[in-house]
């Protein structure tokens, strides 16, 4: 095999939908690790003050001196974003292969006796594209809000404990994160069972059923992890 005959097939196999279908797998379980990471800060906030504000200092004292001020937070959020980029540019891609392939009815399958229209998704996964958009338009405003202080419901402040106090005292703010999250929470359901059989887990009854259950409870521990402080800081338990 010549060398442009092995460019062209290691191209065709990096753009392959199974190599697609592994790189959402991948991406999104990096980013499940930064959400774990991240519900568990916020729950500092039941540290006061103090407390989450030191932890939110230290973030960006990780690494030092080999590393700049804020380093290694940065060099965290760039993988996070490509991560993101790539978990998306892959979605569309496969989306539009699907629409291609059935000549834009990509919800259609085949018939069976539960559902005799030929629709084989379950709420959560037919709400996967959605229920993505949803949270990444509220990624934006969440990132605008409490990481880069550009905007300030509930007033504006230097503190990162009070800007996510100011902000969770009104009840709009809960709301859309209450919103979002339940998106998160039936995004984070579908996907974590589909990661890991894009990755070969999903090999026997058994293991289908271990990852129902492990996408099950992970996405219902992220799900409350990141309700429990605005929902307690809207009843006024945490000021």
């Amino acid at each position: 095999m010549g060398t442009g005959q092995l460019r062209s097939v290691r191209s065709t196999a990096v753009r392959s939908s199974v190599m697609l279908h592994a790189a959402m797998a991948v991406t999104g379980l990096i980013m499940i690790l930064f959400l774990l990471a991240h519900m568990y800060g916020n729950l500092k906030v039941f540290e006061g003050q103090q407390g989450f504000d030191g932890y939110a200092a230290y973030l960006r004292e990780i690494g030092q001196p080999l590393l700049p001020h804020a380093g290694a937070l940065w060099i965290l959020r760039v993988i996070l974003l490509a991560s993101v980029l790539l978990h998306i540019f892959s979605a569309f891609v496969l989306w539009h292969r699907s629409r291609h392939a059935t000549a834009g009815k990509g919800g259609w399958r085949y018939e069976t006796t539960r559902n005799r229209r030929g629709v084989q998704r379950s709420y959560a996964s037919f709400t996967m594209r959605w229920g993505g958009v949803v949270i990444g338009l509220f990624v934006i405003y969440h990132l605008l809000h409490l990481s880069v202080n550009a905007i300030a419901p509930g007033g504006a402040s230097a503190s990162p404990y009070q800007r996510m106090v100011n902000g969770f005292e009104i009840w709009w703010v809960v709301l859309s994160y209450v919103i979002a999250l339940i998106a998160l929470g039936f995004h984070l359901r579908h996907g974590i069972w589909s990661a890991f059989a894009s990755l070969g887990a999903n090999k026997s009854v058994a293991g289908r059923r271990f990852l129902n259950q492990l996408a099950t409870i992970v996405a219902l521990l992220i799900l409350v992890g990141f309700l429990v402080p605005p929902l307690v800081i809207f009843a006024g338990w945490v000021s």
